[in-house]
């Protein structure tokens, strides 16, 4: 009977980590270039009291064997990289990448980072850096005198002066990795290279398998409403089912006191 209530029980710790998962792609549903999480699970070990076409007799096979499981366990969480839905902002500054590729920024320590978030703005001091401040790789700097900006498909950024000449300044560089879902979270819509990712291929825009880069636009989250509801909802009867088979072992166990007492 105690099998039975561990067993629930990782079934209990299973459900919560999920709709802690759940709740948080729900928070971010409004956060741009966000990328949704998904839980995956995995059931644990078996306690094999007969293996499965072991001789029961002579010259007899068990075509089934007798085993029973401990529970579930979180295998780990994977980043659904689906696109987000380009929301049309009306600012130059903005931008959306249509297809595969991060834009990349350094940290205050030097360290590169990735991002979907296309939330661009200037610095006092003419560069072009993320909401947080954060400077895009290769830095591109806007003359002070300029008038406008404005940011081709490729990644090119071009400036017009009081003069109405236009000039480029330089081009955004676009990175992609072989196994997006190994990068590492952040915070403040970063993420950072690990062994799981890979290295990242560095390129332009548009060319060798790289996205297109949308001016005035952003990508929103690719969280869904009703896909993370029903998730919710699912997670929540489970976890009630897990601890319903708590209960009913537990009053098993009553029932066998109340024999023996």
């Amino acid at each position: 009977m105690l099998r039975a209530f561990s067993t629930a029980a990782t079934g209990m710790s299973a459900q919560q980590r999920m709709v802690d998962v759940t709740s948080h792609n729900l928070a971010n549903i409004n956060t741009s270039g966000f990328k949704r999480s998904q839980i995956n699970f995995q059931d644990l070990l078996y306690d094999k009291m007969r293996q499965p076409g072991a001789e029961v007799a002579s010259g007899i096979i068990s075509p089934s064997g007798k085993e029973i499981g401990s529970g579930v366990k979180v295998a780990g969480t994977v980043k659904v990289f689906s696109p987000g839905e380009p929301q049309n902002t009306g600012r130059k500054m903005d931008i959306a990448i249509q297809g595969d590729g991060f834009l990349q920024v350094s940290t205050p320590n030097g360290d590169l980072r990735y991002t979907r978030d296309g939330a661009l703005q200037i610095n006092a001091d003419g560069q072009i850096v993320t909401g947080t401040g954060y400077i895009v790789e290769p830095s591109i700097s806007v003359p002070r005198d300029a008038v406008s900006v404005d940011i081709g498909k490729d990644g090119t950024v071009n400036v017009t002066d009081q003069n109405g000449n236009t000039s480029s300044v330089g081009q955004l560089r676009l990175a992609k990795f072989i196994n997006p879902s190994g990068l590492s979270s952040e915070g403040d819509n970063l993420l950072a290279e690990t062994e799981a990712s890979g290295s990242p291929t560095e390129g332009t825009a548009g060319e060798r398998g790289f996205g297109t880069i949308q001016s005035g636009f952003l990508e929103k989250s690719n969280v869904e409403m009703i896909t993370e509801l029903v998730n919710l909802i699912t997670a929540q009867r489970a976890y009630e089912t897990n601890s319903r088979a708590i209960q009913a072992g537990d009053g098993m166990l009553r029932t066998a006191n109340q024999i023996v007492t």
